[in-house]
This record gives C-alpha cells, structure tokens and sequence, in this order.
C-alpha cells in the first residue's frame, strides 16, 4: 500500500503480556513485513528466573523485542513493538514505552495473577491500553466480564477476545485499540 508522507500517520503501539502470553505469535500473524524477533532457546540459566509450568512446550522466549508494521489505512500505519515478558527484562519497558501512544496488553486467562505485574507497568509508563484476551487451544473461552471483574479493569476498559495465531483476531485487537486511542485523543 502506498502513503503520502505528507498526510500519513505513523503511531508506535506496544503489545505486551506476561511470559508465553503470544505476543511473538501476533506480531508474526499481523506483520506485512518479515518481523524481527529477539527469539532464543531457552536454557538452563533460565532456571529460577522463567516459570515454564503455564507452557510447558514453550522452547523459545524474546530477549530483547519483536518488531513489525500493519498498514490500516492509507494514513495510518502502525508500527509494533513486541516486549519481553519476563520480570528480568522489565528495563527494557522504559525505552520501547517512549514515543508509544497505547498498549495491546495480551492475557491469559488461565493464569491472570502473570498480568498484574504488566498491568503496573503499563500504568507506571501512562499508556492508554486495550486487553486483548488470547485464546489457547484446548482451553475454556471465560466470558469478558469475568476477566474484567478479576483483572480490575475500569469499565470503559476495552477488553475483547483474541486468537493471536489468527490474522484477523489479531487485527480486530488491534483496531479495537486504535479506535480507543482515538475516542481519547478526539
């Protein structure tokens, strides 16, 4: 798709969750261009650090980000920045947060006390956020008023259901977040 510098609009989004939440996933399921990703086996010294009980099959984390681009108009591209999901890592926040106009912070609803510590994150920076609730095979789909109500979340909260490994629920996240930036930002 082509833009016009002269009247496009690039916004630099973050999507962040806590460990194995998919982040990764969607930013390769989105991206129109090869995305970069940090990925790196995991290995013994992450013993201690990582709690692989939630994913079990998990073989790979980000170490540093993961990067893409999703064109959804001709004046709006967004540009996305993947953060690690480990609490070791969490320095990293600081820097990918500068210049972010809003968050798709990804949860599992099978384990949600993970989400509470990028929660407090995304606050600490003031980014505007949507929950974006990721979807595993083989798990019960809770309705969104439960997440909600266990999450916290304010009522004017976005909150939808996502499959990030499904390009189109991974769009509708992230449309669902760009719609909420701009009932904010007029």
């Amino acid at each position: 798709m082509y833009l016009n510098p002269d009247t496009s609009n690039s916004v630099k989004i973050l999507v962040v969750g806590h460990f194995g939440v998919g982040k990764t996933t969607l930013i390769s399921s989105i991206s129109e261009i090869e995305p970069l990703q940090t990925e790196e086996e995991i290995t013994e010294a992450s013993e201690g650090f990582d709690d692989l009980s939630g994913t079990p099959n998990k073989t790979t984390t980000t170490v540093a980000m993961d990067f893409g681009r999703l064109t959804l108009s001709d004046t709006l591209v967004l540009y996305l920045f993947g953060t690690p999901g480990q609490e070791r890592f969490k320095e990293m926040w600081e820097a990918l947060s500068r210049g972010a106009l809003g968050a798709l912070v990804l949860v599992d609803p099978t384990r949600l006390h993970d989400s509470f510590p990028v929660l407090d994150l995304v606050e600490r920076f003031g980014l505007t956020y949507t929950i974006g609730v990721n979807h595993f095979e083989g798990t019960t789909e809770y309705p969104l008023d439960e997440v909600r109500e266990a999450l916290n979340l304010a009522e004017d909260t976005p909150i939808v259901h996502c499959d990030v490994r499904d390009q189109t629920s991974s769009a509708q996240s992230l449309i669902t977040l760009v719609q909420h930036l701009m009932s904010i930002l007029g």
